[in-house]
């Protein structure tokens, strides 16, 4: 996961050319890339996760989403689950190392809620680590 508690995911069409212009433009660093539908970009002790957008995709969770580190995503499931929020993804484990829920708040916006359950290299499920610095 990349540094930090809350992290924007911004879709783009071209994945790639937008985390080239992001880093040449605004000086962000990239760390890791996966495939080419993800890349996650640093900056100083910050991060965000440049994402593919959907054919189509101009709604709210198409165009933005936030993910946010918790201590216990079952635990953090439940609690929202049981305050109304809507589930769109229920917790499941990643070959990643993340176990991870996603919902929808009143705003139509997606939260996705992770939770770090093991350190993987990103080699072993498809990604390339660019930058070992904040590691």
């Amino acid at each position: 996961m990349p540094p930090g508690t809350f992290i924007p995911e911004l879709a783009y069409d071209d994945v790639l050319a937008a985390a080239t212009w992001l880093c040449q433009a605004f000086g962000f660093r990239e760390r890791l890339r996966i495939g080419t539908h993800r890349v996650q970009l640093c900056f100083g002790d910050g991060s965000m996760v440049v994402i593919e957008r959907p054919p189509g995709g101009n709604t709210a969770e198409q165009l933005h989403a936030t993910m946010v580190r918790v201590d216990d995503v079952d635990a953090h499931h439940e609690h929202a689950r049981r305050n109304g929020a809507q589930i769109v993804r229920p917790p499941a484990s990643y070959p990643y190392g993340e176990r991870q829920y996603s919902a929808e708040d009143p705003g139509g916006h997606r939260w996705t809620f992770s939770q770090s359950v093991a350190d993987v290299d990103p080699a072993d499920w498809g990604g390339t680590l660019i930058d070992r610095t904040d590691t």
